[in-house]
């Protein structure tokens, strides 16, 4: 199985940039979707971008569409999230997830692997 290790979480102002990163452990990212999720304080885990690590275009939500950018290093065997424009709304515990489900799942229940999350503050 699968381990996920992310990094690059922090404080930005508003308008700023992040990339965040997801590296596979024990094994490769092969036939692997992997996802990003977000999760506020008391609000749901929600789905915010995810692509298949064979290829293929990724799928976001619509309140990151044209924001953020979820792209793939093979040589690294990593996956990373380039969040653009950040809004105080974007404020939440950022995780990736992986799934060998078919298609790009988006909800959080039809992953299996989880990182350990890492935090993404905007201030108002």
């Amino acid at each position: 199985q699968v381990q996920l290790v992310e990094s690059g979480g922090g404080l930005v102002q508003a308008g700023g940039s992040l990339r965040l990163s997801c590296a596979a452990s024990g094994r490769t990212f092969v036939s692997y979707v992997v996802g990003w999720f977000r999760q506020a304080p008391g609000k749901e885990r929600e789905f915010v971008a995810a692509l298949r690590w064979s290829g293929g275009s990724s799928l976001y939500a619509d309140s990151v569409k044209g924001r953020f950018t979820a792209s793939r290093d093979y040589a690294k065997n990593t996956v990373y999230l380039q969040m653009n424009s950040l809004k105080p709304e974007d404020t939440a515990v950022y995780y990736c997830a992986a799934t060998m489900q078919l298609g790009v799942p988006r909800r959080a229940n039809e992953y299996d692997r989880w990182g350990q999350g890492t935090q993404v503050t905007v201030p108002s």
